[in-house]
């Protein structure tokens, strides 16, 4: 770009502090040959969401409102009204095809490209990645742009367009967050989408949430609870501003037996937060296990609902998508991913669903407990997984910075000492991969009942590679910063 005659030019900066932390990593469109003026600008995305076979999304933000449109295959789609945040529907597309397309704003442009999703049913090979924990790492420099490790998740992107991944599953702790302020959770929030665009651009990046997306109300006594008014600044709806997933989840929590008032909205919204997408021959179901996260634990006192705990609404939804996806005849293979494991194997044994074999952990709603125990709800989940499906392939998790992957059967030791509760019978073997190792600070291995099923550990940072051809699902796991191949296996 020629400013000297164009009178058009783009600064990349970033802002630091006084002791040399990244704040922030963007750009600016100026306008001028000496002095300038800020422009429009594109200040985060462009991003490829809602894909389908025959239709995509395009969601982006810019600096002041304007209406802006984009070019694809000679048609125009545009914004109805001047808007800062800009989604823009394309249909009428061929499925599995790549197209560019240009974002014209104001005498600005942009051009990228999109590939739409394999055909649902469709039984042709495709490619797609998986990791989690993204939150700021050790080593100073990128690894730490205020709140996420921009280095890791720039390198793991990159690897991801490069090996032709289609899409991008990335399930929690994408930022430092346990923030008391939303707009502190927004900057971080910025800075991991800045990463995230790398890839994004090109195809999308599905996220979820973890624990630490949580926004905190606090009190006395270090007490704190998700913060609240819910609709307007809870960690939920800022997720929701931020990201676009789909609208196919439970409503909220509202309703349950434990549902104080039938008259008034007395919990968070699960609005784009769980959900479920299909590509091709497969299903991913996405949950929230940090929806209504109390993080001060003093749960009893406040009520609340603790880290790994899903609840009575969420997993009756949960039960019906899956009963919903073992009837389609379009999909072979389920995945569901949610933060926490139900098995810890480095990291969080003191929590996730085990909180070192208790079972008396639980939420509490209105100071009363909910009536299963943590371990039991684990189960619970697992039984629908497990026992009552076929297609469910495996369990995709985060929260521990490591990679593992374990196997559960029918001859794993599940239960504390002492347990007198039933005890679920395992109907077949089932995977859990947990994969947080997306730049955050590694955790080493604990020895736990079930250590001997875990196939594989590594502390390494690891990006997911899941091939799945017709019947076939093959994995491989490799460091995105040095390319060392972790693992490669047959999943099916």
């Amino acid at each position: 770009m020629d400013w000297e005659k164009t009178g058009k030019l783009i600064l990349g900066y970033r802002i630091v502090d006084d002791k040399g932390l990244m704040i922030y990593d963007g750009k600016i469109n100026l306008r001028g040959k000496g002095p300038f003026e800020p422009d429009i600008t594109i200040l985060e995305g462009p991003f490829i969401t809602l894909q389908k076979d025959y239709r995509v999304s395009i969601a982006f933000k810019t600096n002041r409102p304007v209406i802006c449109s984009v070019e694809v295959d000679n048609k125009i789609y545009k914004d109805e009204m001047p808007v800062k945040d800009h989604l823009i529907h394309i249909i009428d597309l061929e499925p599995y095809s790549e197209y560019d397309y240009t974002i014209l704003y104001s005498d600005w442009k942009e051009t990228y490209s999109f590939k739409t999703a394999r055909q649902k049913g469709s039984r042709k090979p495709f490619t797609w990645a998986y990791a989690s924990d993204s939150r700021a790492g050790a080593g100073g420099g990128e690894r730490e742009v205020y709140g996420t490790n921009y280095y890791i998740v720039k390198k793991m992107m990159t690897l991801a367009k490069a090996k032709n991944a289609d899409f991008f599953q990335f399930t929690g702790d994408m930022i430092n967050g346990y923030t008391i302020n939303p707009d502190q959770t927004n900057l971080e929030y910025i800075n991991f989408k800045h990463a995230m665009e790398f890839m994004g651009r090109y195809a999308p990046v599905n996220v979820a949430m973890g624990n630490h997306e949580v926004i905190m109300r606090g009190f006395k006594g270090r007490n704190s609870i998700d913060r609240f008014p819910f609709a307007t600044c809870s960690a939920e709806k800022i997720f929701a501003d931020n990201f676009v997933n789909p609208l196919n989840g439970p409503e909220s929590e509202d309703g349950a037996k434990y549902d104080p008032s039938g008259t008034t909205i007395d919990f968070p919204s699960y609005k784009e937060n769980a959900y479920y997408y299909t590509y091709g021959n497969m299903a991913m179901v996405v949950m929230n296990s940090n929806y209504w996260y109390a993080p001060s634990g003093k749960i009893p006192e406040h009520s609340g609902n603790l880290h790994g705990y899903i609840m009575d609404n969420q997993l009756k939804w949960l039960k019906e998508t899956i009963d919903k996806l073992e009837k389609d005849n379009d999909i072979d293979h389920i995945f569901v991913t949610l933060h926490t494991p139900a098995f810890p194997n480095g990291g969080h044994s003191k929590d996730d669903m085990w909180y070192g074999g208790n079972n008396e952990k639980r939420a509490y709603v209105a100071g009363k407990p909910l009536e299963k125990g943590i371990i039991e709800r684990r189960d619970e989940i697992l039984d629908i997984l497990i026992n009552q499906s076929k297609k469910c392939v495996m369990m995709l998790n985060g929260d521990e910075h490591n990679y593992n992957r374990m196997v559960i059967d029918s001859t794993m030791n599940m239960y504390p000492d002492g347990w007198d509760k039933p005890r679920l019978k395992i109907s077949r073997p089932f995977i859990q991969i947990t994969n947080g190792a997306a730049g955050a600070p590694y955790y080493s291995q604990e020895v736990l009942p079930w250590s001997d099923h875990v196939k594989t550990f590594s502390t390494l940072n690891a990006l997911m590679l899941f091939t799945i051809d017709g019947e076939k699902i093959y994995l491989e796991v490799v460091n995105p910063d040095t390319f060392e191949v972790i693992e490669k296996v047959c999943i099916k």
